[in-house]
């Protein structure tokens, strides 16, 4: 199964009333044989310069076999996280599919057969956010996230309306997104600390630098994601004691095959790990599934963006019951892009 085609679509969520989502790139590999292969990640593109992109990458792909994932992976032309992470996935889409199965079974079989989401409450008026919690946690989204603004008295006051409206029903997430001070950050701890969080995401804007001092500080629960782009990053975390979890962003830390050796190295070191997908409408949220279904200690509520529960470029759609989300049964990624769909999400 040799690559002999790639397309590249930049889509925009927003063009369907997704607030602030970024704009994935879409990727489909098609090989020699006629079979094709989709990836997402997010990356830093315009629309404009997809045409010269292609050009650039095919020929550097072109003629290579999918199944050699690991040397596909060392290609200067995938050097940004974020395509590598959009063609590796692709890959495997291709490579399950031509074996007939079914992702999560090339990777060890399916050791859960629906995963847990925790669910990111977009940007907006707190009265909007706090109503779109309470009818998540009504659904049964038991566990969401809700992202920093960077101003202490404004992140705090949504936590504790979020909180009021959802009692204990749901586990709160707080992602500081790096947007604080190592002063701001110890002062924004004291405030939410007796809110029952379960984690604080990326409170400091030096990422690991200064956390262990600030882990002391709080007895809230920290947990690490961006500053995390490999297994090494990981077992430097694990020798830091810093953080109690860790969020693997799969766009970040360049795909699919290398979120997997961070959750194996975290998983070594008892570390609990769930799984950020990023901005996307279904194909990388499939990826999230194989993975987290294959992957015993990805147990956890893996996140994904609100719009995402309704929004997507998918013939059929991802099952939601509970919370709770079917993984795909049909070979690859088990799922299949309309492109109608696809042509009405494609960014300008």
């Amino acid at each position: 199964m040799k690559i002999a085609d790639l397309d590249f679509f930049l889509l925009d969520p927003t063009a369907r009333g997704a607030e602030g989502a970024e704009r994935p790139l879409l990727v489909r590999l098609a090989t020699s044989n006629g079979q094709e292969g989709w990836g997402e990640a997010h990356i830093a593109w315009r629309a404009s310069e997809l045409a010269l992109r292609r050009e650039h990458v095919l020929p550097l792909l072109a003629g290579h076999n999918v199944v050699d994932v690991e040397e596909l992976l060392t290609k200067e032309a995938l050097a940004p996280a974020g395509l590598r992470a959009a063609v590796e996935m692709a890959c495997w889409d291709l490579i399950a599919g031509a074996a007939r199965q079914p992702l999560y079974r090339i990777w060890g079989g399916e050791y859960r057969p629906r995963v847990p989401l925790a669910i990111r409450l977009p940007f907006g008026s707190a009265e909007r956010t706090v109503q779109l919690s309470r009818d998540l946690a009504a659904r049964g989204f038991h566990t969401q996230s809700v992202t920093a603004c960077g101003e202490i008295d404004d992140d705090v006051a949504l936590v504790d309306a979020v909180r009021q409206a959802t009692s204990q029903r749901v586990a709160l997430r707080f992602d500081a997104a790096g947007r604080y001070s190592a002063v701001a950050a110890r002062e924004l701890c004291r405030r939410l600390e007796g809110k029952g969080l379960q984690l604080i995401v990326d409170p400091l804007e030096t990422g690991l630098d200064g956390l262990l001092s600030l882990v002391r500080q709080t007895t809230v629960p920290m947990a690490v994601c961006s500053p995390v782009r490999s297994p090494a990053d990981v077992l430097s975390l694990v020798r830091s004691g810093a953080a109690a979890h860790l969020v693997i962003d799969i766009g970040a830390v360049g795909g699919l095959w290398m979120a997997r050796k961070c959750a194996i190295v975290a998983a070594a070191a008892q570390l609990p790990v769930s799984l950020r997908g990023g901005a996307g409408l279904g194909v990388a949220l499939a990826g999230v599934l194989h993975l987290a279904a294959a992957t015993p200690n990805l147990g956890l509520a893996h996140e994904c963006a609100s719009y995402q529960l309704h929004q997507d470029i998918l013939r059929e759609r991802l099952t939601i019951v509970d919370g709770t989300i079917s993984v795909p049964q049909a070979a690859g990624l088990g799922i299949s892009v309309d492109r109608a769909r696809l042509e009405s999400y494609l960014a300008a």
